[in-house]
């Protein structure tokens, strides 16, 4: 058996996947239509709407199998996302790669699959649409339209979820995004003792901007701070905009010194960064920096809120 292998861009996979906060939810409507049409439209006895995890492909819409979870070494869908064509085993017992492959010898006893790789928008390969049979089969040119077409289906759906965890001016997580990113970054920090620091930014002085510019200059201003973000900050660091004008960044295994020194460069970063033609005016912030600690918080709302408030303190003592 050969055990599917890494994308090179993993880690970025991963954190799209995550962003979505869709793995371990229950089946909807949505995504059951498209594996019934799949079944029904193939005369196959399995199709999956399958998300690949770290180490499991976890189905999302499962019709004709008891399990709603399978081992990613031993997936079919791990090899099917590490290209960008429709992967197709017309007789399993005839592959070296999974000839002996415990979905092969038992139970479902895959003979035949086929798996369209979904993409999120950013293009990041979220998992597969798949069919799979007991039988070997073929597998014709329409078939293969018809699968792509029910895929792109499929990918609609998810970036209509997408669409609900990130903000749509600034590009980056909004605040449902982030709690479900930086939820599951805390867990690792906390099961493996890694420190984690965040960090809550409020703009100073942006009524005004919106006041005397309009909203248009306004919402520009917090595009180009959230570019200025993403710029400065790691892409391992989890960046977003909370609302209004507040954002936050989730910064991992640094110190709360290291995190300042990132701070005061992002501030210096912003220098001559937003201009205007022929009028001008300065973007700061105050922000708030606190280090996760376990025992004190619970989840990241009582990090975000700890945050807030040293956030604010910081402000009023500008005043």
């Amino acid at each position: 058996m050969k055990k599917p292998g890494i994308p090179v861009d993993e880690q970025s996979r991963l954190k799209t996947l995550r962003s979505l906060a869709v793995l371990d939810t229950p089946p909807e409507e949505r995504f059951d239509r498209l594996t019934r049409m799949a079944k029904r439209l193939f005369g196959v006895p399995i199709a999956l709407v399958s998300l690949v995890d770290e180490n499991r492909q976890w189905f999302k819409s499962c019709l004709g199998l008891q399990a709603s979870e399978t081992p990613r070494d031993i997936s079919f869908c791990g090899h099917a996302i590490l290209g960008d064509e429709l992967f197709i085993i017309p007789n399993a017992l005839e592959d070296e790669r999974f000839v002996d492959n415990p979905l092969v010898v038992g139970e479902p006893h895959i003979r035949f699959y086929a798996g369209c790789p979904l993409k999120a928008p950013d293009g990041q390969m979220l998992g597969t649409l798949c069919i799979i049979d007991r039988e070997p089969r073929a597998f014709g040119t329409d078939d293969l339209e018809a699968l792509v077409d029910l895929a792109s289906m499929v990918e609609r759906e998810f970036s209509a979820i997408q669409l609900a965890t990130m903000d749509d001016l600034t590009n980056i997580s909004n605040r449902r995004g982030f709690t479900v990113l930086a939820q599951h970054s805390l867990n690792l920090c906390a099961r493996d003792s890694i420190p984690a620091v965040l960090v809550y930014i409020d703009l100073d002085s942006f009524k005004p901007v919106n006041d005397r510019f309009g909203h248009a200059e306004g919402d520009r201003v917090l595009a180009l701070f959230a570019e200025n973000m993403k710029r400065t900050f790691r892409g391992s660091d989890v960046v977003a905009r909370l609302g209004g004008d507040e954002f936050a960044v989730l910064l991992t295994n640094l110190t709360i010194e290291v995190a300042e020194d990132v701070v005061a460069r992002f501030h210096r970063s912003l220098d001559g960064a937003i201009e205007l033609g022929g009028e001008g005016y300065d973007i700061t912030f105050s922000h708030g920096i606190t280090e996760f600690d376990p025992a004190s918080h619970s989840d990241i709302e009582a990090l975000l809120a700890d945050g807030d408030s040293l956030m604010y303190k910081a402000k009023q003592a500008r005043n």
